[in-house]
């Protein structure tokens, strides 16, 4: 029998690198993630078309997030037991289906079903799009593979300020969803030619217990965090925070335990993905608090207009882009250890100037400031992205996995969250009576700070971690293969 060259590729399968593949997965990818929050700017208009409050509309939001969050341990078992091509192809059909129904809602209460059906095609899209890619990539290839997964989470939330601003001027809120149809479609049609088609096991249970301690925990741990960013005058976004972590703790007890748990939990002590939940969690925290710091800062801290202050912000994207070429080789030049201590330090660098920013400071300075710090933000995204599946043994792929895009959505959210807060908090100490700009500052500075505890865990990684990834070995030479008899003479014995 052959031996498999393919470590992360299910026995009895054998899928080459295929970076059709990965772009398709990242274009799904990109839809699920742009929808997360392209709503925000139509939240006007959709209030005065229901003729409710704006504050109101909010629920579609968190409608969404919240079933992302809450649906995504369920994707790995489903990818399990039914085959991951099966599932991707259902999580499309269902997010661009529900689209159309969100387009056509003539209330709130409509629109918030149809988005809790699109999250619910969202929560399967990302992690069983992400499995998929990486059953058939190599260690070798992983870098390259991830450089295509990383960049619909660097520029959904920096693009949809302007991609939701300039439907809604234009055309109509109805547009935000409608875009997605041809999207969705194209996608599914290419999803039944490029994924692999994997059988899924029958045999397969699904731990109950599990599965309802973490759904409870993180969708109370969501809850919580939104409504601390929303409404934090209210006590329940702790209780809800603090039963999220209880019943989240209740999980991990049960799944230690039972023989056939929702996730393997052994994967936490492989140091490279632990990682990622560890500094990396930090690391996207603090990232994801700027899409949301800077465009407040600029219109409530300057004064500016919202086209101006969008504009200023896609220097980000500029810098997510512009770096992507190089971030593979300079992960294979220095390494995962070296690139992620870097993109720490540089980036809780650019937080503390983003600080200093005035009215009066040159825009060409803050424009450069930005896309270094968007160059800083696509290094550190990329790195934790491949890292964190190094050194993860095949058989626990799909439990790592899951449990690091349950983490992401917690991060993620968790970014926000904080960053509400502190504005909220020195806003409180008096900051802003003499300068609307100062709790924005407070709060850059105080995400500069959070930044340098990623610093230190990234410090305390071995010298050569990920090296399998980062530098692969090259692959043996093949044997020559005996010379071809001539035409009209057998072969001898």
């Amino acid at each position: 029998m052959a031996a498999r060259n393919n470590p992360h590729q299910p026995d009895g399968v054998h899928t080459a690198w295929n970076p059709r593949l990965a772009l398709l997965v990242a274009a799904a990818f990109f839809m699920e993630f742009l929808d997360g929050t392209v709503l925000t700017t139509a939240i006007p208009s959709i209030s005065a078309d229901f003729a409710i409050p704006a504050a109101d509309v909010n629920i579609t939001m968190t409608a969404y997030l919240l079933t992302v969050a809450i649906g995504i341990p369920l994707s790995g078992w489903l990818a399990e037991r039914f085959g991951a091509r099966r599932i991707f192809c259902t999580a499309i059909a269902v997010f661009t289906l529900s689209s159309l129904a969100c387009s056509l809602s003539q209330d709130l209460a409509m629109l918030t079903l149809s988005r809790i059906a699109q999250g619910a095609g969202g929560a399967m899209m990302v992690p069983v799009g992400t499995l998929v890619v990486l059953r058939g990539t190599p260690k070798s290839e992983l870098l390259r593979a991830t450089a295509f997964l990383v960049w619909p989470g660097l520029l959904a939330p920096v693009l949809a300020p302007l991609v939701g601003g300039a439907l809604t001027t234009y055309l109509s809120w109805h547009w935000i969803f409608l875009v997605n149809l041809p999207l969705g479609v194209a996608a599914f049609a290419a999803s039944l030619r490029l994924v692999p088609a994997v059988p899924g096991d029958p045999g397969r249970r699904l731990d109950w217990p599990g599965m309802a301690l973490t759904t409870v925990g993180v969708g109370a741990l969501v809850a919580g965090l939104e409504l601390a960013s929303s409404r934090p005058e209210l006590p329940w976004a702790g209780i809800s925070a603090v039963a999220g972590v209880a019943a989240l703790a209740g999980a991990v007890l049960w799944m230690r335990r039972t023989p056939h748990p929702l996730f393997n939990l052994q994967v936490f002590r492989t140091r490279t993905f632990r990682a990622m939940a560890t500094g990396g969690f930090v690391y996207r925290v603090t990232i994801s608090s700027v899409p949301f710091l800077l465009p407040l800062m600029f219109q409530a801290g300057f004064g500016w207009s919202p086209l101006h202050a969008g504009a200023l912000v896609a220097a980000v994207f500029v810098g997510n882009i512009g770096i992507k070429p190089a971030t593979t080789p300079l992960i294979r030049k220095f390494g995962f250890k070296a690139m992620l201590v870097f993109a720490s330090l540089a980036s809780a660098v650019t937080f503390a100037l983003c600080s200093l920013l005035t009215p009066e400071t040159p825009e060409v300075l803050m424009v450069v400031l930005l896309v270094c710090s968007g160059a800083f933000r696509s290094i550190g995204f990329s790195a934790y992205a491949s890292v964190q599946y190094a050194d993860i043994p095949p058989a626990q792929l799909t439990s790592a996995n899951t449990v690091s895009a349950t983490l992401v959505q917690l991060g993620t959210g968790s970014g926000i969250a904080v960053a509400a807060l502190l504005i909220r908090t020195f806003d409180g100490l008096g900051s802003a009576a003499h300068d609307p700009a100062g709790p924005f500052r407070g709060a850059f500075l105080a995400m500069a700070v959070l930044m340098l505890a990623s610093t230190v865990d990234s410090v305390l990684l071995p010298r050569h971690a990920g090296a399998a990834v980062s530098r692969p070995e090259p692959a043996p030479e093949a044997a020559p293969l005996p010379p071809r008899p001539a035409e009209g003479h057998a072969p001898r014995p």
